[in-house]
């Protein structure tokens, strides 16, 4: 830094200075004039008086000026103050609490200082709002993204996890930042790849992670070139996506096979009426009853699946009507009581005559039962029993369709109602597995809940609900 030496500071002791030296000029010849008046008296010159006049007046003069520096000298300090005050305010942070001066004197040097401290107080206050716009903006992103991100540091230090990713690893952000990727992550194959990208080579991988069985996408990003030192992991989870291939793979499987046994019924029907069972009405009558039966089987599973592309692109009309629940449990007991008797299967009912009315489509209805009930029959063993019951609760009107038989695995309960799910394919039969999702999307459509109660071996209870309307009893 250049020094320099300010007149300024002297200008005082100058002014005082100059006004001892008009003093003495001034004072002078009277002095003289006494010190001549002295020696003609006497005959002795006697300098004394001149020399205390002069030393009188420069101690005056420089008394004076030493209280003039000192006060300006105080002025400026306490604005210096201020200034400092007013720069650790700034140093700190607390911009809207920064105090400057009004009157900061006469020199120019602390104007310009003070003009300085109040720009850079205001750039800085800028810079500052717009850094925390953009961490506001960042957290919330952060914040909202569907996949989760981890950042850690090359040490394997964790400095950053947001919300999603918290809920992956259970575990908080703040009990995570500072503690190692393998404590917080818990997967040798996730701090493989958190290794890998580190020492510079992008990686990308599909695991399963968990007693959940979440299957994730792991991308890890080496942040070098934005943020040296930093790694960064990105965790998008394909769990429902993975369910869907597996839904979509389960469906072409089962239509693929659905379809298969009854072309291949037909072609083998045709190729023996082709080659001379035409010839023999009896049994070209025969085979002709069990084509008929084939190309129902086909026509059924086209109507099951227009049904349901139907239901679930919103296209399907319902006639909404009051309906006596006890009408709607008759219809499907007289409808399927044929076809469970021919199985060898016992067909019960149960309901009270006071029920409320339900504002139901009873033909929807009525598709439902007949799905319940023969889903019940395709698993029921000779000689079990069907049973169905209705009964209020609050204000809904509660149905069951109850079995004794082979029951449904805990574990494929909670999917029964998935498009195209088939539990126990080993026992399941014939079948597209849409009946029930049929079901489901029916009962939601009244405003109603479908749910199962199963264990293998138990049986299995199928209930569902429709709301009641006000007013009497069906009574």
């Amino acid at each position: 830094m250049k020094s320099r030496f300010h007149l300024r500071i002297l200008w005082p002791f100058i002014l005082i200075l100059g006004m001892s030296l008009i003093a003495f000029f001034f004072l002078y010849p009277f002095v003289e004039r006494s010190i001549q008046q002295h020696a003609a008296a006497s005959g002795d010159v006697n300098f004394v008086p001149l020399f205390s006049l002069f030393f009188l007046i420069l101690t005056i003069g420089l008394a004076v000026g030493l209280l003039v520096n000192i006060y300006y000298t105080n002025q400026h300090l306490t604005i210096l103050e201020d200034l400092t005050d007013a720069a650790k305010e700034l140093g700190d942070g607390r911009f809207q609490e920064i105090k400057f001066p009004e009157n900061v004197g006469d020199l120019p040097e602390m104007r310009e200082l003070a003009e300085a401290l109040q720009k850079t107080a205001h750039q800085t206050e800028e810079q500052f709002n717009a850094l925390n716009k953009e961490q506001t903006m960042l957290t919330a992103v952060l914040g909202h993204m569907t996949d989760g991100v981890l950042i850690a540091d090359d040490n394997g230090k964790v400095e950053l996890l947001n919300a999603t990713a918290e809920r992956l690893f259970r575990i908080e952000n703040d009990q995570a930042v500072g503690r190692s990727v393998t404590e917080v992550m818990r997967h040798y194959s996730l701090v493989e790849v958190w290794e890998k990208t580190k020492n510079g080579y992008p990686e990308t991988i599909t695991m399963e992670l968990g007693s959940a069985h979440k299957f994730l996408q792991v991308v890890g990003i080496n942040l070098k070139k934005d943020l040296p030192g930093r790694t960064m992991l990105l965790f998008e989870d394909l769990t429902q996506t993975h369910q869907l291939e597996i839904v979509r793979r389960d469906f072409v499987s089962n239509i693929s096979h659905e379809l298969r046994s009854p072309i291949a019924g037909i072609k083998a029907i045709s190729e023996t009426l082709l080659d001379g069972a035409l010839d023999d009405p009896p049994a070209a009558r025969r085979f002709l009853v069990r084509m008929d039966s084939e190309v129902d089987n086909l026509i059924q599973m086209v109507n099951e699946l227009l049904e349901l592309s139907r239901i679930e692109a919103g296209r399907s009309s319902f006639d909404f009507q009051r309906s006596k629940p006890c009408e709607l449990i008759n219809n499907a007991f007289e409808r399927m009581s044929l076809q469970a008797e021919k199985a060898g299967l016992n067909l019960t009912q149960n309901c009270p005559g006071n029920l409320p009315q339900v504002f139901a489509d009873p033909a929807r209805i009525s598709q439902v039962f007949s799905n319940l009930i023969h889903n019940a029959i395709k698993f029921t063993p000779e000689g079990g029993q069907i049973h169905l019951e209705a009964w209020k609760d609050e204000n809904k009107v509660v149905f069951m369709v109850r079995d004794d038989g082979v029951g449904i695995a805990s574990k494929e309960l909670k999917r029964i109602f998935e498009r195209f799910f088939k539990a126990d394919k080993a026992r399941s039969g014939g079948g597209t597995g849409l009946g029930l999702s049929i079901s489901r999307h029916i009962v939601e459509e009244h405003g109603g809940k479908i749910w199962a109660e199963s264990a293998v071996n138990a049986g299995s209870k199928f209930l569902f609900t429709l709301p009641a309307t006000a007013g009497d009893s069906q009574d």
